[in-house]
């Protein structure tokens, strides 16, 4: 819950001028998420979210374009090692099992690493369908996916 969480709070930074933990807060609350400022703190410090000036002398939470790369991607793969249940493959698709309601963070994540092999992805609920190019790639992205998502 905690990655799927951060990757809200990225999003959120992303789209929002967001000035306060208390304005972080109530707009993870309007998402549906049940949050402390405590909570929110400690999220904070560990995205590495800093204050960023705006054009007009504010100061809104923001994230370095390398430092987001890096968390992100470390955020993604941690992801898919926490939901991941099973994978398999039929011919230009892989099916990646998740535990229940991990499917769409799962695909996120995938999605937000930008493998080129992938073309789409559909999530439901605990199943992620992944389109890829052809056979071979995907047969090929499939052990990849498998060492990913290793422990």
């Amino acid at each position: 819950m905690k990655s799927k969480r951060h990757l809200k709070i990225l999003e959120i930074v992303r789209k929002h001028s967001v000035e306060t933990q208390e304005a972080l807060a109530e707009l993870l609350i309007e998402e549906g998420y049940d949050v402390t400022q405590a909570t929110i703190s400690r999220d904070i410090k560990q995205l590495r979210l800093t204050k960023s000036a705006t054009s007009d002398g504010r100061y809104v939470y923001a994230v370095s374009d390398i430092e987001d790369y890096e968390n992100s991607t470390g955020k993604a793969l941690g992801i898919l090692r926490d939901t991941v249940k099973q994978l398999d493959s039929a011919q230009n698709l892989i099916v990646v099992k998740t535990y229940s309601g991990m499917a769409q963070a799962a695909a996120a994540a995938l999605d937000s690493l930008e493998y080129k092999e992938i073309v789409g992805s559909i999530a439901g609920d605990d199943t992620v369908m992944l389109i890829l190019r052809d056979n071979r790639t995907a047969s090929e992205f499939l052990e990849k996916l498998i060492k990913m998502t290793s422990r």
